[in-house]
């Protein structure tokens, strides 16, 4: 693993580049330099370059998709429009198409105002610290000279299969001779990228599907819907009597489920099921499972007791990726809902693994209430403070309340402390088997937290 994570950034953070549209560091300007820089960095040879480029339904994708392509045309690159896609097939079209990069637009789960930039490389991973390192080094050069000459400036163009593509790469993750008819399905789409390829690929699978989430206007992605506010879903699954539910974020990466009863299962079980299903048919590479420093100590037991071991990362998926290619293992994720099943995709895909746990349902003929719950989790506590300023990360007064902490819990759980990548958050998360334990050393914490950003 490359040791650059911990050379300081300015522009990328733990999941690309992200922020408010139309303000720094989402304009135009740095969108547009971006796509310079991006497309110089990965122009190797004399064939003629290309990028993949898509979006999720944000108003302000418009604007950045715009500028990234006056960038990459700058740069001498092919641009290839795909219109409002997942970010996993973003990932998987730069791959399939053989293309130099992959850039999707997006701020994931966040609400309609932020916007990002995610980057991919020709393997369709996303890119390194390291190589985000040298691009954001780029950005800040005289890049006079280098751009194309008048007649190398590249061409725009729009792919208009590339949906098709994705739903059945996307069915192809599906059991071979399995179908889903009989089954009634609710999908929450978050009004983002997945509002169209979602609900087909399940209908096409022959499942009976309600939508939710599917009707985008620019403004309402993540509005109240998909796997961050999945109370709609729930409510949707018993009103219909549906047999699941699945709740998409705006760029469909992460998946949270519902079973029959309106019952939510996040991503630690859903990791447990997929594993476990894996392994009983001696699919699951090297035994091992990737997941990051947040998942449930729960997990941890249950996938020791199925012969299991699982590796933690820091939080953010491309860690999640990362750890997994070095171990040769081909199942990871998060506790988000972030699922990585490596031998269909090199991101995190919402649908496929929903596909996935439904696959489960479909070979065991019992309710997803059944099959979803694999363990029992511990008592498991998220709190954040926010700061301005200084990140107080680091300070004597949080070392001190963290080994205070610590001794609290040894031998009875744990205490994951770390800053959000996206906000000036400090997250505090602590778990062990006794809540009324897990309450006090998060009130300590977080109340160390507050006094040392005053």
């Amino acid at each position: 693993m490359s040791d650059s994570r911990s050379k300081p950034r300015k522009l990328f953070g733990t999941d690309g580049i992200r922020g408010t549209a139309n303000t720094p560091p989402m304009t135009v300007e740095v969108a547009q330099r971006l796509g310079q820089a991006a497309g110089l960095h990965f122009t190797r040879g004399t064939h003629r370059h290309r990028v993949v480029l898509g979006k999720d339904t944000r108003l302000s994708g418009y604007m950045i998709e715009c500028a990234l392509v006056s960038g990459f045309l700058s740069a001498g690159m092919e641009v290839t429009l795909v219109g409002p896609l997942p970010t996993p097939a973003i990932a998987m079209l730069t791959r399939s198409l053989r293309a130099d990069l992959g850039v999707m637009i997006s701020a994931s789960h966040n609400p309609f105002g932020d916007n990002g930039i995610k980057l991919f490389g020709p393997d369709g991973f996303k890119l390194s610290d390291e190589v985000e390192s040298k691009i954001e080094s780029l950005m800040e050069d005289d890049l006079t000279g280098k751009l194309a000459p008048p007649d190398q400036i590249g061409r725009a163009s729009r792919l208009n299969d590339a949906a098709g593509r994705y739903i059945e790469n996307a069915k192809a993750s599906f059991p071979r001779g399995y179908r889903l008819d009989g089954l009634k399905i609710v999908v929450d789409c978050a009004n983002g990228s997945a509002y169209r390829v979602a609900p087909t690929a399940l209908w096409e699978l022959g499942a009976e599907v309600i939508r939710l989430g599917c009707e985008p206007d620019g403004l309402n992605i993540n509005d109240g819907c998909g796997s961050t506010h999945p109370q709609k879903l729930c409510q949707a699954v018993v009103e219909n009597n549906a047999d699941i539910g699945i709740a998409l974020d705006g760029d469909a990466d992460r998946v949270i489920i519902s079973d029959e009863q309106g019952q939510l299962v996040d991503g630690d079980q859903i990791l447990g099921l997929i594993a476990r299903f894996l392994r009983q048919r001696g699919r699951l590479q090297t035994d091992n499972v990737v997941a990051t420093v947040m998942s449930n100590m729960g997990l941890e037991r249950f996938l020791k007791e199925q012969g299991i071991t699982l590796q933690r990362t820091a939080v953010g998926d491309r860690y999640v990726v990362e750890r997994m290619r070095e171990l040769g293992a081909n199942v990871g994720g998060e506790q988000s809902g972030h699922m990585i099943l490596s031998d269909y995709a090199t991101t995190g895909d919402g649908l496929m693994a929903a596909l996935q746990v439904l696959a489960v349902i479909v070979e065991t003929q019992r309710p997803a209430s059944e099959v979803c719950r694999v363990f029992q989790p511990y008592p498991q506590l998220l709190r954040n403070v926010r700061f301005q300023g200084t990140n107080p990360l680091g300070s004597a007064a949080l070392e001190d309340a963290k080994k205070w902490a610590e001794d609290r819990l040894s031998g009875k759980g744990r205490l994951v402390l770390r800053a959000s990548g996206t906000e000036p958050l400090i997250r505090v998360m602590v778990e062990a088997e006794d809540s009324a334990l897990v309450e006090e050393v998060v009130e300590y914490v977080c109340e160390a937290v507050r006094r040392a950003t005053d």
